[in-house]
């Protein structure tokens, strides 16, 4: 391929994520920057509250208000919430028609692959754009199981009891569920979440219940200065299996972008649940996410995670293992380019007898990024025979750049078995001589060994969303901005 030809085909793939949509005030509501009651209240409105939910808001915010700043990650005084836009909509309601779908908004999600990937391999998907869900389908075969993938507002002011004949009360299903795996309290961005949420999905996997193709939301974050701040909340009846998968992308502005989502799972007994994320933020993101999931006596929770862009991330999934034998796995990469320092790791606390977690964590650092990798243990004196092995590997490129692992335990019980090993190396001089010496370039034979690396990964996604993946490597590669 010519250097031309090869400059193209970059840019071309790089467009793919960073490209942007002009937002007009005749088309789309922006509420203005900073956080007030009066802010909170307006958004409140704007869903259509029901009367608990504007009472938790606001309650939310005077947390928010009395909680310190973080104080345990990367310096984050570059973001400025006076100067981020809580809520930014277009003035469409949501679809379940894509060609409903205003153009602008469908034009990206289709440059983005959603409704292809819809067609080809997936049971439902959702997709926001900046504050609200702008699309959500499922398909017939899974709603006739009694699947329920909706968007999580219309659930809480009960338009889907009123939808519904089925008897099932999801309005205080939600109400029970909401917040309480991660209540505001937690840290200051979780009580921010509270007091502004707008979007996300509601997921209820009726008992015994198979679904064998993954449902999946898709977050787009188009809008300058502004923040996101949808909530998934899944609940995986007993016995009941699904996977579901989250995307996220947003183009690169000169101003800060926040996002501090929640996702809140709760996995029933002898439940499967499989949470896959492929995060693409741009650079000038703060990724301050909160993920939390409980699992049930035999239960099983899996995380597979890609955390790529955003200037600072805070990630740090949790798993309750509440009940006997409950198991956990997380599988995840993490790759921090120039610009970048990414903190991310995960919680597992054991509470059960004969509870069990495995975790491969791999982190790769370029052109003088920062990525650290956080592991906390806690094992309580109930989680007798209790197991957690955590393995971290960490890639560092060139000497600029730089790699931190630190791992927490807590054991109280005293025949648990922990273990933590990790590893941090650099790409070996001879593998790339090797490869350059059957005509690969020097930077393709980088890209190769990286793949190689990512590849325990990439094996646990579904074919699409591992070449997604392995492209976002390859265009980390390739940038040196």
């Amino acid at each position: 391929m010519s250097d031309e030809k090869e400059a193209l085909r970059r840019q071309d793939s790089q467009s793919m994520y960073d490209f942007k949509n002009e937002e007009s005030d005749a088309d789309f509501f922006r509420e203005k920057e900073g956080l007030t009651k009066e802010i909170v209240l307006r958004v409140s409105a704007e869903k259509r509250d029901p009367a608990w939910m504007r009472e938790f808001r606001l309650k939310c915010l005077k947390i928010y208000e009395e909680t310190p700043m973080v104080d345990w990650g990367p310096d984050i005084a570059g973001l400025d919430m006076d100067r981020i836009s809580s809520y930014v909509r277009h003035k469409e309601d949501m679809k379940n028609n894509w060609d409903d779908v205003p153009e602008d908004i469908k034009n990206t999600f289709e440059r983005l692959g959603i409704p292809q990937a819809e067609r080809e391999s997936l049971a439902g998907v959702g997709a926001q754009f900046d504050s609200e869900l702008v699309y959500h389908n499922v398909r017939r075969e899974v709603a006739e199981k009694g699947v329920i993938y909706t968007d999580l507002e219309s659930v809480i002011r009960g338009e889907l009891d009123a939808e519904r004949a089925d008897g099932m009360d999801y309005a205080g299903m939600v109400k029970e569920h909401f917040m309480k795996l991660v209540p505001p309290t937690d840290h200051k961005f979780a009580a921010l979440h509270g007091a502004v949420w707008s979007g996300g999905s509601f997921v209820y996997v009726p008992k015994g219940v198979y679904v064998d193709i993954p449902l999946q939301s898709y977050f787009r974050l188009n809008a300058a200065g502004a923040g996101q701040f949808e909530h998934t909340l899944i609940i995986v009846d007993e016995g009941a299996d699904v996977h579901f998968i989250e995307g996220c992308s947003a183009p690169k502005y000169n101003v800060a972008n926040l996002h501090a989502g929640c996702v809140e799972l709760y996995v029933r007994k002898k439940a499967r649940l499989r949470y896959s994320t492929i995060e693409n933020w741009s650079k000038n993101m703060y990724n301050l996410n909160t993920k939390r999931a409980i699992v049930e006596e035999d239960g099983v929770m899996e995380w597979v995670s890609g955390s790529f862009g955003s200037h600072i991330s805070y990630l740090y999934p949790m798993t309750i293992l509440k009940g006997d034998r409950a198991q956990m796995e997380f599988t995840g990469i993490t790759f921090s380019g120039n610009g970048q320092n990414l903190d991310t790791g995960l919680k597992i606390v054991h509470q059960g007898k004969e509870t069990t977690a495995v975790v491969n964590s791999k982190s790769i650092s370029k052109g003088g990024g920062i990525g650290t990798f956080r592991s906390a243990v806690v094992v309580q004196k109930s989680a007798k025979k209790a197991k957690a092995s955590i393995s971290c590997d960490s890639l560092m490129l060139d000497s600029i750049s730089r790699t931190d692992t630190i791992p927490a335990m807590d054991v109280r019980s005293d025949d648990a078995d922990i273990g933590h090993e990790a590893k941090i190396g650099r790409i070996s001089d001879e593998a790339i001589f090797y490869l350059m010496s059957r005509g690969i370039k020097e930077d393709d034979a980088k890209a190769m060994i990286v793949s190689g690396f990512a590849d325990p990964v990439s094996k646990e996604l579904p074919l699409e969303y591992a070449a997604e993946m392995n492209n976002l490597i390859k265009l980390e590669m390739e940038w040196n901005g």
